[in-house]
């Protein structure tokens, strides 16, 4: 059973250093037929909620508009370390484009450059920021 997010408890704290480390997490939403669909996402934390930057023709913005429901899935190859973060995922037009937000380019540096030459090349294509708000979690 999912409880509330208590960031300061010890299963927390250990959700608070994935987030804060994890390179990538299952982002979940529900289309209208009520099917999961999961997707892969880049994520900066800040403490309170995930950035996401969104291609604006992800089928996750329709959804998002529709039922803001959401969990994050953080995993270990092997499922052994994991946690269900459930929240709400909003569209956040006051954050910067992802290439003006120096703490995202810098964990995704290595991988920008490999799939998209620049910062401002993967900018111009993850051009909707999101962020993930969580209120529960569940994990091992």
């Amino acid at each position: 059973m999912a409880e509330l997010l208590d960031l300061d408890s010890e299963f927390g704290a250990r959700i608070a250093r994935r987030l804060a480390t994890d390179i990538a997490g299952w982002l979940t939403s529900v289309d209208q037929a009520g099917t999961p669909q999961p997707t892969p996402v880049w994520f900066w934390w800040d403490g309170a909620t995930a950035l996401i930057y969104s291609m604006p023709s992800a089928k996750r913005l329709a959804r998002l508009r529709t039922n803001p429901n959401t969990a994050l899935l953080l995993a270990d190859t092997v499922g052994h370390d994991f946690a269900v973060l459930t929240g709400t995922l909003t569209e956040a037009p006051e954050a910067p484009p992802a290439d003006q937000h120096p703490d995202y380019v810098a964990k995704y540096a290595e991988s920008i450059e490999r799939l998209f030459g620049t910062p401002t090349n993967f900018a111009a294509r993850f051009t909707i920021p999101l962020h993930f708000t969580p209120t529960r979690a569940r994990g091992a």
